[in-house]
């Protein structure tokens, strides 16, 4: 199936999701970037709350592009701790890394939800 664009493909999406609309415990979550887009057409035609949900790689130092494991929001942490041991990654280091990008996952927040507080995922 070919679309449009990205809202294009939420606005379908939307549809196809049509007989969860009205329910109150129904919560929208977006990728950022490519993601948000779509969600929003699915959020605004389901009526449901939309939030971000921004992940990002931990690389290793010095090769950035191999993800030694992620951060997302709400303080999630995965570790790839096959990648930590055979590459002998001190804690140190996984640790600054996380925190880089958990600062990172701090700002983008901000930005996206343009100062709403985030929405509260329970069940």
């Amino acid at each position: 199936m070919i679309f449009k664009d990205r809202s294009d493909a939420g606005k379908r999406l939307g549809n196809a999701m049509a007989r969860f609309k009205g329910r109150s415990d129904l919560l929208i979550l977006a990728l950022p970037r490519g993601g948000v887009p779509v969600a929003y057409e699915v959020a605004k035609n389901l009526d449901a709350p939309l939030d971000v949900f921004i992940v990002r790689k931990l690389g290793v130092p010095g090769h950035e592009e191999l993800a030694m494991g992620a951060v997302a929001s709400g303080g999630l942490r995965v570790l790839n701790q096959d990648v930590i041991t055979k590459l002998g990654i001190p804690t140190e280091q996984i640790e600054r890394v996380c925190i880089k990008e958990e600062r990172e996952i701090t700002r983008r927040s901000a930005v996206y939800r343009g100062g709403k507080q985030t929405v509260e995922i329970i069940g």
